[in-house]
């Protein structure tokens, strides 16, 4: 006899092996229409796996975030279907599943079109609709070869190639298309409901760009309608927000090839990143941190020490001088370290709290760059904090009461914390590793935080708790960090003379709050769709003349404002006011001054207050220290209005 144990922990019994769907169908109608793979013992399998021993097992359905996984997997082998039944010539590469998608890649003689998308997409339902079973074979490797080889299939025999010779692999099969998977898949292509096509792209064959360039075909996929229908609404939000369109119509940056990944802030942009500056190098004074300043170019030996060399270099920018080789900072941290070395420490100086506005640079791929949000020059609020073990979780606690603040006043309130833990490829013992996530998690449980964890994502000298910040339209962003460092103090040499005169190595916190600012204010763009808040607002104010007559009084109101640190502007051309009023609020200012011949009479103002919606409403009149007053109060309170 076979014993099955459900998750309920009920047990059902077999005299032979069963497959996944059997057990399914066994338990009921319901549950065998709705299984889409299976869980045995751990692991996702297709509903025809055969299980011919004792098992636990659980039926995974469209309620399980796998299911959803599997119907996107299953989606993306539809997508190369459909290419193949109406592009017989087109070859297939890959196709993974992403977040909230999946994408694949194909060779073909001419570029695909919208128009291509939306056929390729209509054949995906003609061929779910077919309710085709979609069937698994195991085959050995060079046969598998062979196989596609004979079908034309250049990129898939290349990629089984690659494969140790002697082993099998698997290929699914639905109707006239068979692709090579490790899977699982759902049963059959009737399960494929809900799906979208987004957008064609490029992409190098395995990402080198030394080979030929492909074309990426990227969808979504979701087990409900209105899911999707969200999703689809979110896309639409983004493209509206994108940093950098609204970059370029608001004035704030631009890029261009000369600088490739790297930013031109123009004055209004720039009014943006001081403000944030100017925050965040409040938040180091207020916190117990010093600010340094240290070199761009440091020698290669120095990255060979801290480890940086071994486990970075091909993101590194070089250079060369005098017979030396020097590496252009790509973080801050072995620099932190020397300033902390240059002089003999005690316990009593800890912990030692050092903060850089760090300018760094990263040789990433071109095609990796994505507007300020993914660049090659960047400036972090770094910050390392230099303290005994015992001193971490009190660290940890104030910084997570720190980062959650500044959040709030950016705007953003939902934040979720991950604990990211040792990867792969890492420096340090295990022993040292479980001291370092231990005290993480401690933290977090001494701050009443929830937290998942991410197993394998960790700095390679030491794992991390992530802030990742929710915003306006659901995306999420991670941008705060805070990371146990046992290693590198000690092979750059750190040390301090303990309480019985004994030389230590200084455990190092490496923190950031907002991390990169140009990735953070491309973030803030998107999120506030650039309607800033008021305190981050380029300008904040506009008077405007309503006939030349008031011109004199709106150059008295904004030199009042400009003397109270507002940052105010007057248009006094000759336009309509309601031409003024539109221009504006297109610029998104938050206060508009409407000032007539009552206004300038009564020595008053009236103020028109952005909605965020391209209209407004106007604040009953009052003297400009009355406004001012009002301004300074929201500026204070970083109320985004």
């Amino acid at each position: 006899m076979i014993s099955i144990t459900l998750p309920d922990r009920s047990i059902r019994q077999f005299e032979q092996p069963v497959t996944v769907a059997e057990v399914a169908a066994s338990v009921g109608p319901g549950l065998s229409k709705a299984a889409l793979a299976g869980k045995v013992d751990g692991k996702l399998v297709d509903t025809s796996d055969v299980i011919s021993t004792d098992a636990d097992l659980a039926i995974i359905t469209d309620k399980d975030a796998e299911g959803l996984e599997v119907i996107r997997h299953s989606t993306a082998h539809l997508l190369a279907y459909a290419v193949k039944e109406l592009f017989p010539d087109a070859q297939v590469t890959i196709g993974p599943v992403i977040e909230s998608g999946f994408y694949y890649d194909f060779s073909y003689k001419r570029p695909f079109t919208p128009v291509d998308l939306v056929e390729i997409e209509k054949k995906m339902a003609e061929l779910a609709k077919k309710d085709e079973q979609v069937k698994r074979k195991i085959m050995p490797r060079d046969q598998a070869v062979a196989y596609f080889k004979g079908i034309g299939e250049t990129y898939k025999a290349e990629i089984i190639s690659s494969i140790p010779q002697g082993e099998d692999v698997s290929l699914y099969s639905e109707g006239a298309f068979t692709d090579l998977c490790r899977g699982p898949h759902v049963p059959s292509t009737g399960k494929l409901k809900v799906f979208k096509l987004l957008k064609l792209a490029g992409a190098y064959w395995r990402g080198d760009a030394r080979n030929e360039m492909l074309q990426r075909i990227y969808g979504t996929a979701w087990t409900k309608k209105e899911d999707q229908e969200q999703y689809l609404h979110m896309l639409a939000e983004a493209e509206k927000r994108d940093h950098r369109k609204l970059g370029k119509q608001l004035d704030l940056f631009h890029m261009q090839d000369e600088a490739p990944g790297m930013v031109f802030w123009h004055p209004k942009g720039w009014v943006i990143w001081q403000q944030v500056e100017q925050y965040m190098r409040r938040v180091y004074q207020d916190n117990g941190y010093q600010e340094i300043r240290c070199p761009q170019i440091l020698a290669r030996s120095l990255w060979e020490k801290s480890g940086h060399w071994e486990n970075y270099k091909d993101n590194m920018f070089t250079t060369e001088s005098e017979k030396h080789e020097y590496a252009i900072k790509p973080m801050n941290c072995p620099g932190h370290i020397l300033v902390f070395n240059s002089d003999l420490r005690s316990y009593r100086d800890l912990p030692l709290r050092y903060g850089e506005f760090g300018s760094c640079h990263r040789n990433e791929p071109s095609g990796a760059l994505h507007g300020i949000m993914r660049v090659r020059g960047f400036v972090q609020d770094d910050g390392h904090v230099f303290c005994t073990e015992d001193q971490i979780k009190s660290e940890c606690v104030d910084f997570n009461r720190l980062a959650l603040a500044v959040y709030g006043d950016f705007g953003f309130k939902e934040i979720a914390i991950k604990i990211a833990l040792r990867p792969e490829k890492r420096i340090g013992s295990n022993e040292t590793w479980e001291r370092a996530e231990n005290a993480l998690r401690e933290a977090l449980n001494a701050c009443g935080a929830n937290w998942s964890e991410l197993p394998g994502e960790g700095a390679f000298y030491g794992p991390k708790i992530e802030y990742h910040m929710k915003d306006s339209i659901g995306r999420s962003w991670q941008c705060g960090t805070m990371q146990v460092d046992f290693s590198t103090p000690g092979r750059l040499g750190a040390s301090y003379i303990d309480e019985h005169s004994v030389r230590q190595t200084p455990v190092m916190l490496h923190r950031a709050i907002i991390g990169s600012f140009e990735r953070f204010i491309g973030i803030l763009i998107e999120n506030h769709a650039a309607s800033m808040p008021l305190w981050l607002a380029p300008v904040q104010v506009v008077a405007m003349d309503i006939t030349e007559h008031q011109a004199d009084y709106a150059k008295d109101v904004v030199a009042g404002l400009k003397a109270a640190g507002i940052r105010a502007e007057s248009d006094l051309r000759n336009e309509k006011i309601s031409y003024k009023i539109r221009e504006h609020s297109v610029q998104k200012v938050p206060y508009l001054l409407l000032l007539g011949d009552k206004e300038m009479h009564a020595k008053t103002v009236t103020a028109r207050v952005r909605d965020g919606k391209g209209g407004g409403e106007n604040l009953p009149p009052m003297t400009l220290d009355d406004f001012i007053l009002h301004l300074k109060s929201e500026i204070a309170a970083k109320r985004a209005s």
